[in-house]
């Protein structure tokens, strides 16, 4: 068993992404290892880091994994020996495409690889229609991953807004939870915040996400404000739209005192409801 730490630095790297999928990726690099001088162990990146995000784009900057972003993404987790967690990107596997998370130790093996399993399809009319699963196709497991300091939830964007998912994490364990994503301007400012708030107080635990910056020209706008919430829900790091990485220190010891404060784990009336995993990852 690990001996486990207490205290822990996280990066989230909001980072600026273009069209020139080489930029994006040696960009994200500069990023991880700026990250990890000021002292960060986990990293994390944004969603679809390596190529704009749209429909349009995902068979197109779409990979293998493993392939090129993920070569660079292992090399940047053994260079600076912390655990990456790669953002997400398009990948392409037996003909369909995912939008896909892969995580990274410190010895640059891959610990796991979150599909984003709630696709993206919304239509507010007048304001923004978007339909993931007109490219894509939804992964069908729960992706965790142990450090030396805690246990790690990963859900991409829209995974969210499911709180199911968010419990069954905790439940098992996890103290973190990962949700590199990319909100836009009409769910941005009234739900980005929220959810991540909602989540963590619900299961106290940390929250951390990480956006794009945002692209006034791109065709898809991110809302950027990449956070980290604690378990006593309050934000404890948070981007402006502009590409910036942001810190926080994350402490199992004032989320055991949260726990103790507020034993909702233990006051769970189980005898008259459950949410449980079907299928395990």
């Amino acid at each position: 068993r690990m001996l486990l730490v207490k205290k822990f630095r996280l990066a989230v790297v909001q980072l600026h992404v273009s069209k020139i999928k080489a930029d994006n990726l040696g960009r994200a690099q500069k990023l991880v290892k700026e990250a990890a001088g000021q002292g960060a162990k986990v990293v994390v990146l944004p969603e679809c880091f390596n190529s704009p995000y749209g429909t349009g784009f995902f068979a197109e900057y779409a990979e293998k994994i493993p392939g090129e972003s993920t070569k660079v993404l292992s090399e940047a987790a053994k260079d600076c020996g912390v655990y990456l967690v790669g953002g997400s990107i398009p990948e392409e596997d037996g003909g369909k495409l995912y939008n896909s998370c892969s995580v990274f130790g410190p010895d640059g093996k891959l610990l796991v690889k979150h599909r984003k399993i709630h696709l993206f399809d919304i239509d507010v009319p007048g304001k923004i229609r978007f339909q993931e699963s007109e490219t894509l196709s939804p992964g069908n497991s729960l992706s965790m991953f142990e450090t030396p300091f805690c246990k790690v939830g990963v859900g991409i964007c829209y995974d969210i807004r499911f709180a199911e998912l968010a419990h069954i994490y905790a439940k098992k364990g996890c103290q973190l939870l990962v949700y590199p994503g990319a909100f836009n301007m009409t769910t941005g400012p009234v739900h980005w915040e929220l959810l991540q708030r909602g989540r963590a107080v619900d299961n106290q635990v940390y929250v951390a996400t990480a956006s794009p910056a945002r692209d006034e020209s791109a065709s898809y706008v991110a809302w950027g404000h990449s956070s980290v919430v604690n378990p006593w829900g309050e934000v404890i790091a948070k981007a402006g739209p502009e590409e910036s990485v942001v810190y926080a220190d994350i402490d199992l010891q004032y989320l055991a005192d949260v726990r103790q404060q507020i034993p909702i784990t233990t006051q769970r009336r189980n005898d008259l409801y459950s949410v449980n995993s079907v299928q395990e990852g």
